[in-house]
């Protein structure tokens, strides 16, 4: 794929694809290990994209069947590294993740994220998801926000 003149690939990937790349992204203050990356999704249908720039792990985006009802699936965990941002790999994985979603059977696609992140705020809103829940935190920043898009 091609975009800015960049040229990556996405990948399906592991668990410690993502430890690896979550390590290297700032807004992630507290990475998620691999156990907790594996008592999310165990038992439960998941995917798993790696973004590559020339062999090297840049980016990743997870989901999971966290709901198991058949309509919503959960995007869980997902970012770029900082050299690599705005350069369409956010959306690129987000496009593959959805394609593959809707492939599953699933109506909904669903995330939740805090009130710091605005980046992923502003990337949730351009990409048609809709606020559902607000959940009130002691700090403004640590308010979660659960949006919803339909597939």
């Amino acid at each position: 794929m091609q975009n800015n003149h960049l040229n990556f690939q996405i990948k399906e990937g592991s668990i410690e694809d993502v430890v690896f790349v979550s390590l290297l992204i700032p807004e992630l203050k507290h990475p998620h290990s691999k156990d907790v990356y594996e008592n999310r999704m165990h038992g439960k249908k998941h995917l798993i994209l790696i973004a590559y720039v020339d062999g090297k792990k840049i980016g990743f985006k997870v989901g999971y069947d966290k709901f198991q009802d058949g309509k919503n699936f959960y995007t869980w965990m997902g970012g770029v590294l900082p050299a690599f941002r705005k350069k369409g790999i956010a959306d690129a994985l987000a496009q593959k993740q959805e394609a593959w979603i809707k492939n599953q059977g699933y109506q909904n696609v669903i995330l939740k994220t805090r009130n710091q992140h605005q980046g992923m705020l502003i990337f949730a809103i351009k990409n048609n998801y809709k606020i559902i829940e607000i959940e009130p935190k002691d700090d403004i920043e640590e308010h979660r926000i659960l949006l919803k898009k339909r597939l």
